[in-house]
């Protein structure tokens, strides 16, 4: 028997809960909360839910800082809320694997309309998981389990890290500007720049070994493209 999906929400403000526990349940989804950030992670283990939304500022441990640590272990998607909306915090969020980010006041109903594009990508991924699945050489990005492996090895990579990958992989050898990076990837409404792209690939050629297959080559003044590893 299929079980609704679970939402946690980490948020120290009682009306947030209120509002997203209403529109959600409309909408099909169960949901858990919690108002300290030093508690989350204990509630992460205890329920696995299938999506996380994170409060910035949260007493305890910040919601970046429990980005960090769910990251660290899972690759669950993870909505960032904060009541600034300075492009620094939002580079922040998707540099920590966030998937994405929301900047209050917000509607409820955008936000839950969120939650179903992500859904909904998750669940195109898993019907059909060949298509989701490349590789080069001794590198492997498998799209619908949002895992990349290197001679077998997982490598601890967020969702948005995946996504760049495979995209690359897909057009090996094709250069993508910024801008095509931005919309392919983060898509619908995000109106940050382009250094985020920046920081997501630094992140991911720290990550790469130098056995990898692949490396992740910049092509100054235009953008990144992915190419095989010669030296490899």
């Amino acid at each position: 028997m299929a079980h609704n999906k679970l939402i946690l929400i980490a948020d120290d403000e009682v009306g947030i809960h209120e509002s997203l526990r209403i529109y959600l349940s409309r909408d099909g989804y169960d949901t858990c909360s919690v108002y300290n950030g030093s508690d989350v992670m204990d509630a992460f283990t205890r329920l696995r839910p299938d999506l996380v939304i994170l409060d910035i500022m949260m007493p305890g441990r910040s919601g970046t800082q429990v980005c960090s640590d769910i990251r660290a272990v899972s690759n669950v998607p993870i909505i960032l809320l904060t009541a600034r909306g300075e492009e620094t915090d939002r580079l922040l969020g998707f540099a920590l694997g966030a998937d994405d980010y929301v900047v209050k006041p917000f509607s409820p109903r955008e936000l839950v309309s969120r939650i179903q594009v992500i859904f909904r990508r998750l669940n195109t991924l898993a019907a059909a998981p060949e298509m989701g699945r490349i590789s080069v050489g001794n590198t492997e990005i498998n799209l619908a389990r949002y895992e990349v492996s290197v001679a077998g090895e997982r490598l601890a990579v967020s969702p948005k890290e995946v996504e760049i990958l495979h995209l690359l992989a897909a057009h090996l050898g094709q250069v993508f500007t910024r801008e095509q990076l931005l919309d392919s990837i983060w898509g619908f409404d995000f109106d940050g720049d382009s250094r985020v792209v920046d920081t997501s690939v630094k992140r991911i050629r720290k990550k790469l070994p130098p056995e990898s297959s692949v490396q992740l080559k910049s092509v100054y003044g235009v953008g990144y493209k992915l190419e095989e590893n010669t030296d490899a």
